[in-house]
C-alpha cells in the first residue's frame, strides 16, 4: 500500500474532544483508571476536555493484512508517540511531541492484558533497524516521516506480529505542568553516576527531588551516556513512574477538584485517535482501577549496535527477543515477560 504524509496540524473533532480522561497517553490509562473510581463527576471531567483534547485525522492503516486477534483475546495495545518535529535530537528538544510529520523520537507500546490486573509499558528504541513496509531498512523511528501513522502503525503491527488498538501522543509539557501542579516529583535514576545537563543540572544515582524545569532537563539529555538512547528511556521511565506514583494518591483522588485542575493541566498537550472516545476510555479506565500499583517498565531488548550503509548510527535487532515478545503479546503474557527483564 501507498502512505502520503498530510503535514496539515489535526484538526479538533468535537467527537474527540469530548475524552472524559485523555490522560490515557502513559500517565494516561493508569491515571484515568484511578479516577474514573469516583464515576460520579464523570460528567464534569468530560467539560474539561471540551476546549482541549484533539484527534488525529487520519490514525490506522487499510484493514486488509493487519493482524488479527483470536476471539478470546480481551488484551488492548495502544500505541504512544512522540515526535522530533520542530526540534531536533538531543538537547533542545521537547519529548515526547505530538507527531505532525516528523521522526517518532519517542515510542511506547502500552499493552493493558485481559484480566485487566497490570499494565505494561514498554519503550522500542528510536534507533531499531528494522524492515518499514514498502520502504525497506531504517530506523523504527523513521516510519513518520516517511507515511505518517499509518506507517508507524503498520511498522509497529508487522515487527511484533500485534495489533494496535488505539494511538495516543502527549506533549512531555503536559507532564512538567503536572510536576509544577504537583509542587516537584521525586525521580529515581538509574544511573550509577552523577551527570551535568546542558542546562546545568546535575542529577545524582538514586532518589531525588525534581522542578518542572529539572525534571524537562533529565528526561531530554542524553550526552553523558555510553548507551545514550537507552538510559534517556529509562530516565522517561522513571520519570512517568514518578508522576504516577504522585498524582495517584489518595488525597488528590478524593478531591474532585484536585482531579479537575489535574486534568485541566493535562489534556491541552494529549491528541489521540477517534476510536478512543469517552465510552471506551471511561470503560477502560473503571476496568484498570486495581492496576494502579502495578505498572511494569520495560524497553525491547537490542542486538549489536554499528553504522548502516548510510552512515547511520543503529541498532540491530535481538531477534530472540522479538520472538519471545510477539509470543506474550500473543498470549496476553507480557507481564511475565515484562518480570523476567
Amino acid at each position: 500500500m501507498t502512505y502520503e504524509v498530510d503535514h496539515r496540524k489535526p484538526r479538533p473533532k468535537r467527537r474527540g474532544r469530548r475524552i472524559v480522561l485523555t490522560l490515557v497517553s502513559v500517565v494516561a490509562v493508569i491515571v484515568v483508571g484511578a479516577l474514573v473510581a469516583g464515576m460520579w463527576y464523570l460528567n464534569s471531567l468530560s467539560s474539561a476536555y471540551e476546549d482541549n483534547a484533539q484527534t488525529f485525522e487520519e490514525s490506522f492503516p487499510e484493514e486488509e493484512g493487519r493482524p488479527v486477534k483470536a476471539e478470546d483475546d480481551e488484551s488492548i495495545n495502544i500505541l504512544l508517540l512522540g515526535s522530533d518535529e520542530n526540534g531536533g535530537s538531543g538537547e533542545s528538544e521537547d519529548l515526547p511531541r505530538v507527531p505532525q510529520g516528523g521522526r517518532s523520537d519517542t515510542m511506547m507500546l502500552m499493552h493493558v492484558p485481559s484480566d485487566r490486573d497490570s499494565v505494561q509499558i514498554m519503550s522500542i528504541p528510536r534507533d531499531l533497524w528494522v524492515e518499514v513496509p514498502g520502504q525497506g531498512q531504517h530506523k523504527i523511528n523513521a516510519a513518520l516521516s516517511l507515511g505518517g501513522l499509518p506507517l508507524t502503525i503498520d511498522t509497529i503491527e508487522s515487527l511484533f506480529d500485534a495489533r494496535i488498538d488505539h494511538v495516543a501522543a502527549v506533549d512531555m509539557l503536559g507532564f512538567t505542568g503536572l510536576v509544577d501542579s504537583l509542587g516537584g516529583v521525586t525521580v529515581n535514576s538509574s544511573y550509577d553516576q552523577p551527570f551535568t545537563t546542558a542546562e546545568d543540572f546535575t542529577f545524582q544515582p538514586g532518589e531525588q527531588e525534581m522542578t518542572s524545569e529539572e525534571a524537562l532537563s533529565f528526561v531530554r539529555h542524553r550526552q553523558s551516556f555510553p548507551d545514550g538512547d537507552l538510559q534517556r528511556v529509562r530516565n522517561q521511565q522513571a520519570f512517568i513512574q514518578a508522576v504516577i506514583d504522585q498524582t495517584v494518591t489518595p488525597s488528590n483522588l478524593s478531591n474532585p477538584g484536585r482531579v479537575r485542575d489535574l486534568v485541566e493541566t493535562f489534556s491541552p498537550h494529549v491528541i489521540v485517535d477517534d476510536t478512543l472516545d469517552s465510552g471506551a476510555v471511561a470503560s477502560l479506565g473503571w476496568n484498570l482501577r486495581g492496576a494502579v500499583n502495578n505498572v511494569d517498565f520495560f524497553t525491547v531488548p537490542t542486538g549489536e549496535s554499528s553504522y548502516s550503509d548510510d552512515g547511520q548510527w543503529i541498532f540491530y535487532q535481538d531477534e530472540q527477543a522479538m520472538a519471545d515478545i510477539s509470543e506474550a503479546l500473543a498470549d496476553s503474557t507480557l507481564d511475565e515477560y515484562a518480570a523476567s527483564r
